[in-house]
């Protein structure tokens, strides 16, 4: 068994998008989580400590905004880094993510999986 890269929270609803995150993720070296809404994903970061979080922001549940704003008030989770991939590409979207915390903002229709695996490892690679 190889050393993995690291724990990956992704939370997707839309589980085509959640499984190609994953197998990508997986593919690259990386243990992945999965939630399919907020409730559940406050939850599994609460339990598992990811070394990231990969959220989307229109959930069922709880919202994007509302996990982002719970898991950076929380000092046991406060210093997971969060990486918003969203259709909401509108710049007060996400200039409010950045502000919430998050450490970078796809928009899913402008960025390739490649990319945004590339820079998933440089922000794990960063915090190990």
């Amino acid at each position: 068994m190889t050393q993995s890269l690291g724990k990956i929270l992704i939370i997707e609803d839309d589980r085509f998008v959640r499984k190609a995150y994953e197998a990508k993720l997986t593919l690259a070296g990386f243990a992945v989580i999965t939630a399919i809404d907020g409730g559940e994903a406050i939850e599994l970061t609460k339990t598992e400590k990811p070394d990231l979080v990969l959220l989307d922001l229109m959930l069922p549940v709880v919202s994007g905004f509302e996990y982002l704003k719970v898991i950076k008030e929380n000092p046991e989770t406060k210093d997971i880094p969060i990486v918003i991939i969203s259709n909401l590409g509108q710049d007060e979207d996400v200039k409010r993510g950045m502000d919430m915390g998050a450490e970078t903002y796809f928009v899913k229709a402008k960025v390739k999986i490649e990319e945004m695996v590339e820079r998933i490892k440089e922000l794990v690679a960063k915090r190990a």
